[in-house]
């Protein structure tokens, strides 16, 4: 099986990058049912308050387009009171981004997505999902707001405001990865992406990852291909500027233009897929993998059989 490297140490070494906002993205949208855009990756990890804070270690911290902060923590070892510590964690995020004096209506939705190496309880279900429900002791009816309350005094409702739990059993993930979430569930346990996958973020997860997997070598020789690929496209532009407006200075003659336009266009992408095609040999022979090749480059498989 072709591997790549582990969610856990990507997320906390290599996925920073405004770039890769894309990637938590996708992987929260997937869990959540609903497309989230992140607007900023949040301190975490190392921003505790005191040596004495209990709560140093999150993955990632995000704030989505709504103001709602995101938190995702990947647990590889079992800690007996981990429920707590899910507990304490929102309760300190919520604190955090609350200023002294500011009204209660600033309180953000919290997400806590957790994502467990270690089996927690007895459940046979890899993903679980709850949030506080207010019900009625006797007619277990449940609590929700009035029209008036909704409409014109503009009350959130308490779904809007209570923390989400989202807690990930990795280990318990035994099945055909057919869905979005699925298919990130397969990248988590296993280290695999399919390399036709269309999942938000995933995609983009694999592009990253096969560059982190090169040799330094085969990273420059990379770099060095987008550079020049960003090079000849701006060359052939200004080229193809060039040619239009000469072909208008020149006249209007019937023909004549369109055929100018053509005729260099043509010559143009016929030196374009040139320098594509030796700039594939060239790859190939550092020993980039053929799929990366092809995705990069836009030759087909047997295209570059030939070369």
């Amino acid at each position: 099986m072709n591997r790549y490297i582990r969610f856990d140490w990507a997320a906390k070494n290599m996925l920073r990058n405004k770039a890769d906002y894309v990637i938590f993205e996708g992987l929260i949208s997937a869990l959540v049912g609903e497309s989230v855009t992140i607007v900023e990756l949040l301190e975490s990890e190392s921003n505790q308050g005191s040596k004495e804070d209990k709560y140093n270690r999150v993955d990632i911290k995000a704030k989505n387009s709504l103001g709602e902060i995101i938190l995702v923590e990947i647990q590889q070892t079992r800690e007996l009171d981990y429920l707590q510590r899910m507990l304490y964690g929102v309760a300190k995020t919520i604190t955090e981004h609350i200023g002294k004096g500011q009204p209660y209506s600033e309180v953000k939705k919290v997400f806590s997505i957790n994502i467990l190496y270690f089996r927690l309880g007895e459940g046979t279900d890899y993903l679980y999902h709850g949030q506080a429900d207010l019900r009625g002791v006797h007619t277990n009816d449940k609590l929700l707001l009035t029209e008036h309350e909704r409409e014109d005094l503009k009350i959130v409702p308490p779904e809007k405001v209570f923390p989400e739990y989202f807690v990930i059993r990795v280990d318990n993930f035994n099945q055909l990865a057919e869905t979005p979430l699925e298919e990130w569930m397969r990248y988590l346990k296993d280290e695999y992406i399919r390399p036709d996958t269309t999942v938000p973020g995933l995609k983009e997860a694999r592009e990253r990852l096969e560059y982190m997997r090169m040799t330094p070598e085969q990273q420059r020789a990379y770099d060095n291909y987008l550079d020049t690929l960003v090079r000849d496209t701006d060359v052939m532009n200004t080229q193809l500027l060039e040619a239009r407006i000469e072909g208008l200075k020149k006249g209007r003659a019937e023909g004549i233009e369109e055929g100018r336009a053509e005729g260099l266009a043509e010559g143009l992408a016929e030196g374009a897929l040139k320098e594509k095609r030796e700039n594939a040999r060239k790859m190939k022979e550092k020993g980039l993998p053929t799929a990366l090749i092809t995705e990069i480059t836009g030759l087909s498989e047997e295209e570059m059989a030939m070369l």
